[in-house]
């Protein structure tokens, strides 16, 4: 059931110099896609993220409330109105647009909106006048590029990895932020003889290149991964499947306590990526579990795994297979330090209120207050930040 706000939380006053996240500062609405509840209950890393970074951010003493489909169950306020999640409809226009309109609609007091979906920052030119800021969830391709430039000058864009900002075209980036997780959700395993998979079935994911190497290793897979729509299950009977038995085991889709379980009794995760995949969520969760990852040195991969300390990023299967061998010998301590420090989701939290108190103080200091939306004009805009988003990813902590 939808749980509503108590009592209103003033406008933010941004006129004093440097934004105290313990507050509440801000009201801040956040949209999620329809098509999964939050948090998800089991595959769902776009929805676990607004779940982990909703939480978050009203924990750091913010006004938080959710816009997302009725059957969702986080612990956030959420506003009322809207329909149940159905997977069935994920990626149908008309279904995303209505649950744009119901979420903009409902949105209309709060000081700035994180939006989650692809046709947010495209509608909110005529159904906001509050500062959106558009998470890009997925690799910016041309397509998503001319919308994104169709937006509202008072949408700005957070990429989650130096890599996918680097391939973001013209679309301006404000900031690169990195996912985080809850760390102390998550228990320390004490690692095992076997290596883990954890995805879903798609070959993009890299599951034959992961047995393969594990094969080439002589050390067993075990594959927890995804497979409920069609073309996932005819991946699995063509290609798995005839790879399973000797050396893997396919478990199924498993909830998140059994998938930290895995993780937790794995020597490592092994994740050959098969494509640019803007952030690797399964990798901090691994690393939170105290097990290293074994990857290749696609997308956000070299940004999380820190080589030689946290994992190996390898091409070749023989490479892969080598990395894999040695990564029982990591110190797991490194690799859950790691997590804490560098993928929490209090230091995620930091980074969007930053974000959110710099473009709301930008606004007063240009004496904007919120303009009418029909005289507002895309794409003038320009990143805000001193960080250029092309530039390269901060150097990784030494080991």
């Amino acid at each position: 059931m939808s749980t509503a706000r108590s009592a209103h939380c003033p406008r933010a006053d941004l006129s004093a110099t440097g934004a105290d996240p313990k507050g509440p500062e801000m009201r801040i609405g956040i949209i999620a896609p329809p098509w999964i509840p939050i948090p998800p209950d089991a595959y769902g890393g776009i929805e676990s993220f607004i779940d982990t970074l909703a939480r978050a951010l009203q924990e750091a003493g913010q006004d938080v409330v959710l816009a997302a489909s009725d059957d969702s169950t986080s612990s956030v306020p959420r506003l009322d109105g809207f329909e149940p999640s159905d997977p069935e409809t994920m990626g149908v226009t008309a279904h995303e647009l209505r649950h744009l309109l119901r979420a903009f609609a409902g949105l209309k007091d709060v000081d700035v909106i994180l939006d989650n979906t692809l046709a947010g920052p495209v509608l909110s030119k005529a159904e906001t006048t509050v500062p959106v800021v558009t998470v890009a969830h997925g690799p910016l391709i041309p397509l998503e590029q001319e919308l994104y430039l169709n937006a509202s000058a008072d949408v700005s864009f957070v990429a989650i990895s130096h890599n996918q900002a680097s391939l973001a075209g013209p679309v301006p980036i404000t900031r690169v932020i990195h996912h985080g997780i809850r760390v102390g959700d998550v228990p320390i395993g004490p690692g095992g003889d076997a290596a883990c998979f954890v995805g879903r079935m798609h070959a993009s994911k890299g599951i034959p290149e992961a047995i393969n190497a594990a094969e080439i290793a002589g050390i067993p897979l075990r594959i927890a991964a995804k497979m409920q729509e069609p073309a996932e299950e005819e991946y699995f009977e063509e290609v798995v499947r005839p790879r399973l038995g000797r050396n893997a085991e396919y478990l199924g889709e498993l909830t998140a306590e059994e998938k930290y379980e895995l993780m937790g009794n794995s020597c490592a995760l092994l994740n050959p990526i098969q494509w640019d995949e803007p952030f690797g969520l399964v990798m901090i969760e691994a690393l939170a579990t105290g097990s290293p990852v074994v990857a290749t040195p696609r997308g956000s991969v070299q940004e999380i795994v820190e080589e030689g300390r946290t994992g190996f990023v390898r091409s070749a299967p023989r490479e892969l297979a080598e990395a894999l061998s040695r990564a029982a010998d990591l110190d797991r301590g490194a690799c859950r330090q790691a997590a804490e420090t560098r993928f929490s989701d209090t230091r995620m939290a930091a980074e969007y209120i930053d974000l959110f108190t710099e473009l709301l103080r930008e606004r007063r200091r240009l004496d904007r207050p919120y303009p009418d939306a029909a005289a507002v004009k895309g794409p003038a805009r320009r990143p805000l930040l001193e960080r250029d988003a092309s530039a390269e990813p901060d150097p990784l902590p030494s080991s």
